[in-house]
């Protein structure tokens, strides 16, 4: 039985591993996002610089180009908002998979504290058979 729990801990200590590292490639998906929503947002600061330079170039590409921006920034806001609830559900997923790890290192340590103090009571009714015989012999040496 114990073997089976120890298997039973390592596998659910691979599934909490691999829920980690799933958890850690989404947040690093989104952390991609939220940089190119920031590069974004500076090209578009650049462009408005560039635009107030050269007004009457501007005038011709500058409202494709905003319109552009605002596409884009629409897209990159819902692909944001998505992964957060992917995210919020991959948190969820790590959480309960630590939880039922969790169970098993309770059993499997409540086991061990069984056997151990099995072991104790098993080593102290040796030590007492020990002291009574001694305490017999030196009886029985007196008398």
């Amino acid at each position: 039985m114990a073997a089976n729990i120890k298997n039973l801990i390592r596998l659910h200590e691979w599934n909490v591993d691999e829920k980690r590292r799933k958890l850690g490639e989404l947040l690093r998906l989104q952390g991609e996002l939220e940089d190119q929503m920031k590069q974004l947002e500076a090209d578009l600061i650049e462009q408005q610089k560039a635009a107030a330079a050269d007004p009457t170039l501007a005038g011709l590409t500058y409202g494709a180009f905003a319109k552009q921006v605002i596409q884009r920034r629409e897209n990159l806001q819902d692909s944001i908002d998505q992964m957060e609830i992917v995210i919020g559900h991959a948190q969820d997923e790590l959480s309960d998979a630590y939880q039922e790890l969790k169970k098993y290192e309770t059993v499997e340590n409540n086991r061990l504290r069984r056997f151990e103090r099995e072991q104790n009571r098993r080593e102290q009714i040796m030590l007492d058979e020990v002291a009574l015989n001694q305490h017999r012999r030196k009886k029985a040496a007196r008398g």
